[in-house]
């Protein structure tokens, strides 16, 4: 058993915030059917290089445990079959811009008039609703409408965005946890309802503790790099050949950390205590970095390791998933997809004592469901032959 089991899912999201969202509910068991243009499918199809044979690898990143079924919805036959498996499906997923979805006649009030039951899930930029909701959005755009390029960056540097799509995988996590809380409510009222998930408020929402201090100063966080603005020290180092972070997170961790780093410290009254080594930062962390790098990463691990000082060393992702604790929490997988032979994929990152998630297939080809599903759904052989033949499927 899985959590999802038994739970239908059409999916007519592409590039990333919907599928991650699809695929977090895919590995715990939900049957995720990915509805396709016939001429290309996916845009992310395209997006490369790297291609693992005609494949690409960023596609093939969010899309294991679906099916993938293409279909045509310009074309009345197509938006019937939406219709049938409408009729059996327990939520819909779609990362269109707001009003995309109205044209094709498949917007949450038309849904929810004909399928009470079904849970409508719209990922967009803003929102389904307000000034902005009909403006098209990329992850880059909202990391920095959303706050986070604004402190996110070296000290008097230029904005950062984050290397991987933030914005998006946060968009497609909200909407994932309101699909599961929306059918928490289903099992109680026995009706759906409309999960809206937008890349700008996920990202307002993540600024936490970074809101928190301009809410009580009434000014704008600055670009640390990688330090914090409310502990010190509490960033990367450069070491003799590398660099390190180090987390110095309470007055007993500063204690030992003096101890290893240089005992002096100890007994300097501009950092007695955190909020002192805050108003000093600049002085503490010159003093500190031409110390960490007269050692590698390796000695300075084993002496802040030894004496409980939090740290740890900046990897590569080739040292990423090759680490031991990785590898120990199953966070590698292997398996084996249709046309680019065995291939390595993120494991599940949340795991179940009783009903663990599990990845059962590999990404879909392009339309490598479609007619295994048109049978499901009691299209007849000829009706499958006619609608690849015009171009429905």
């Amino acid at each position: 058993m899985q959590p999802l089991d038994e739970i239908l899912v059409v999916d007519l999201t592409r590039a990333l915030a919907g599928p991650f969202c699809t695929v977090m509910l895919s590995d715990l068991g939900a049957r995720v059917i990915k509805i396709e243009t016939p001429d290309g499918g996916d845009d992310t199809r395209g997006w490369g290089p790297p291609f693992i044979g005609t494949e690409s690898a960023y596609f093939l990143s969010v899309n294991r445990n679906k099916e993938s079924l293409t279909l045509n919805l310009k074309d009345e036959r197509g938006k019937d079959v939406i219709h049938r498996l409408l009729a059996r499906a327990d939520v819909l997923v779609e990362n269109f811009r707001p009003g995309i979805m109205h044209r094709f006649g498949l917007d949450y009030a038309t849904l929810h008039e004909r399928y009470p039951r079904l849970i409508y899930a719209a990922i967009s930029g803003f929102g389904q609703d307000g000034p902005y909701r009909e403006l098209t959005a990329y992850d880059l755009i909202l990391q920095g409408m959303g706050g986070l390029m604004g402190i996110t960056g070296e000290e008097g540097g230029a904005p950062v965005k984050v290397g991987v799509a933030v914005a998006d995988i946060c968009a497609g996590m909200y909407a994932a946890f309101g699909v599961l809380a929306a059918l928490r409510v289903r099992e109680r009222t026995g009706t759906g309802q409309l999960v809206d998930a937008a890349l700008m408020d996920g990202q307002v929402s993540w600024l936490t503790y970074a809101a928190g201090i301009f809410f009580a100063t009434g000014e704008n966080p600055g670009r640390l790099g990688s330090a914090h603005p409310s502990i010190v020290p509490y960033q990367a180092f450069q070491t003799a050949d590398g660099y390190m972070n180090v987390a110095v997170g309470s007055e007993a961790i500063w204690a030992r950390f003096c101890d290893v780093v240089d005992p002096a410290l100890a007994h300097d009254p501009r950092y007695r205590t955190n909020p002192e080594r805050v108003a000093h930062r600049r002085e503490l962390i010159d003093h500190l970095e031409p110390l960490f790098a007269r050692k590698t990463t390796e000695e300075w691990g084993h002496l802040l390791g030894r004496a409980g000082i939090p740290h740890g060393p900046i990897l590569s992702m080739a040292e990423v998933f090759s680490h031991p604790q990785v590898l120990h929490r199953q966070m590698v997988t292997e398996l084996d997809h249709a046309t680019a032979g065995r291939i390595r994929q993120t494991g599940i990152p949340v795991k179940f004592s009783d009903t663990p998630g599990r990845i059962r297939t590999a990404p879909p080809t392009l339309g490598q469901h479609t007619d295994a599903i048109l049978r499901e759904l009691e299209y007849s052989a000829a009706e499958i032959a006619a609608f690849r033949r015009e171009r429905v499927v």
